[in-house]
């Protein structure tokens, strides 16, 4: 009796006649927000198209938001938008932060799994380059029948998490032979990535000459519709806030929560974190730190807006002493986090 043909999904190291695959692999994708190629108007242009043309960033009606985008934002914004991405460029390597440490997160999470020979970590964006279609081929091309996809936002929001997940599925759908797939998930109160956030004020605040009154966590914004529609976003910067408030042990009685970025007419999370700002330095706070727990790496929303904005705004209303802690970007403790959540969600797959 003559054996079926095999199908590519067999063959596990390759085959020569037919020129199949190898698979068996387990692709770890890990995926940001986003970073224009360049800052001159047309780069950012096409970048902002791309962001804000996705229906789960903007659920304006879109025979609406169509005229406002191409008439009004896209004629203005990128502009405005280069000027705060080269004040905080990359110079040496010609790209953003958030490329830059998108990037060396990726790798060194690759080295901490490097014992693994069965699996192979990379890096995307949602919106602009690498995209996450090319990097799904890649992983599929290097025997990846597997695939861990790991939106980088520790709070779940249908304008971040989902719209990854989003485009993952959409490129599985033009797939003959589709990866087995798992998302990680938000983990908002991991306990791991609570303490790393945690010993990272605690090692910040250490090396400063001033003691903060007040600590803010900034977390970015959402519009308030979007919570009345179901999202658990506001719920999960809550849970964080709390967590790492009980982590902070006496310290955490100085935290207080805002929420940044926010964007048109509409009401958004309060309080806003660029009126809080102004508010602690007129009724007398001196003496600032503030962190960004939302983002995993520091960009332009952290670097430009918070470092230099709201440190601007504070110091200009009586403000005297304003200090900037960084995301857990590649540190040690920001590398333990994503192994430890990569490692938990591979369970089944890579024990």
């Amino acid at each position: 009796m003559n054996e079926s043909p095999r199908g590519d999904v067999f063959a596990k190291t390759g085959d020569e006649t037919t020129g199949a695959p190898p698979y068996g692999k387990i692709g770890v994708l890990l995926v940001n927000l986003g970073t224009p190629d360049d800052t001159d108007y047309w780069s950012m242009r096409r970048y902002l198209k791309e962001f804000l043309s996705d229906r789960r960033v903007i659920e304006i009606n879109p025979v609406l938001w169509w005229p406002i985008l191409n008439g009004i934002v896209l004629t203005t914004r990128p502009s405005k938008s280069g000027v705060a991405y080269r004040s905080i460029w990359n110079e040496e390597r010609d790209e953003s932060p958030l490329r830059t440490i998108t990037r060396a997160q990726s790798e060194k999470v690759a080295d901490k799994l490097g014992h693994r020979e069965d699996i192979i970590v990379d890096w995307a964006m949602r919106y602009g380059t690498p995209t996450i279609a090319s990097r799904i081929d890649g992983l599929t091309k290097r025997g990846c029948n597997r695939l861990l996809v790991f939106p980088l936002y520790p709070q779940y929001a249908a304008a971040t998490t989902a719209t990854v997940n989003d485009t993952v599925f959409d490129k599985l759908k033009t797939m003959r032979v589709q990866p087995a797939l798992r998302t990680v998930p938000p983990y908002p109160k991991d306990p791991v990535y609570i303490q790393a956030l945690a010993d990272s004020i605690t090692s910040h605040l250490a090396d400063l000459d001033f003691e903060p009154e007040v600590i803010v966590a900034s977390y970015h914004g959402l519009p308030k519709a979007y919570i009345e529609k179901g999202d658990p976003y506001q719920c999960q910067c809550m849970d964080t806030s709390d967590a790492l408030r009980e982590a902070l042990g006496p310290l955490g009685r100085k935290l207080k929560t805002t929420f940044q970025s926010r964007f048109g007419r509409a009401e958004w999370l309060q309080p806003y974190t660029d009126k809080t700002m102004e508010a602690l330095a007129r009724d007398g706070v001196k003496r600032i730190a503030i962190l960004t727990p939302g983002f995993v790496a520091d960009c332009v929303e952290t670097l430009e807006e918070i470092a230099g904005e709201a440190k601007e705004i504070f110091l200009e209303h009586g403000g005297e002493r304003f200090s900037f802690i960084p995301c857990l970007n590649d540190s040690d403790g920001g590398i333990r986090v994503l192994v430890h959540l990569i490692e938990q969600e591979l369970k089944g797959w890579a024990d």
